[in-house]
């Protein structure tokens, strides 16, 4: 980790002089890019608007680099970035929908209506469970479970107490059990 943190110090200088700029920056999306799609991707769901969000990820980004401040990894800032982006893009979705209270949750109805979706996969049933928790539940579960993320950069991603972030991890996982068992 020490090497990646050091890479990125470098990549950051090299953001910062004019003539390096933008290979410095195709550097960034190349090192970053599918981390963040995938991080997205489970908090979106559908292809087409995890690229959607990302774009916006990397223009914010690119716009945001020269504050950023170094008090935090660069991949700890760009994960509350993307993190951002997608609550805020699901906001915007959840008032386009003005969704009736006894509807289906939209991130279950995308899911079951993926192609390869098959409801007796296990994959699938741990997709939809993870679907089921509440948006703050579910942010945790996919940065511990997928990304492995630690509790303390987890801590300064989503600007919460490590203790309020193993709580709801593990109340996230009963939830995926107690769904996985019963359906």
């Amino acid at each position: 980790m020490a090497t990646q943190y050091a890479d990125d110090i470098s990549l950051l200088q090299e953001f910062r002089v004019p003539a390096t700029r933008e290979k410095a920056f195709t550097d960034i999306i190349k090192k970053y890019q599918e981390k963040l799609y995938w991080h997205i991707r489970r908090l979106v769901i559908q292809h087409e608007d995890a690229n959607d969000v990302l774009q916006n990820v990397f223009i914010k980004i690119w716009k945001g680099l020269d504050n950023f401040r170094e008090d935090a990894q660069l991949y700890t800032w760009m994960y509350r970035v993307a993190t951002n982006e997608s609550l805020s893009y699901l906001e915007q979705q959840k008032r386009k929908q003005s969704v009736s209270l006894d509807s289906e949750n939209s991130g279950v109805s995308q899911l079951k209506a993926e192609k390869n979706f098959d409801a007796s996969k296990i994959e699938w049933k741990l997709q939809l469970a993870i679907q089921q928790l509440p948006e703050k539940q579910r942010i945790v579960f996919n940065l511990r479970y997928y990304d492995e993320m630690p509790y303390e950069q987890m801590s300064r991603v989503l600007n919460t107490s490590e203790g309020a972030l193993k709580a709801s991890y593990h109340h996230a996982v009963k939830k995926i059990e107690d769904f996985i068992l019963n359906h």
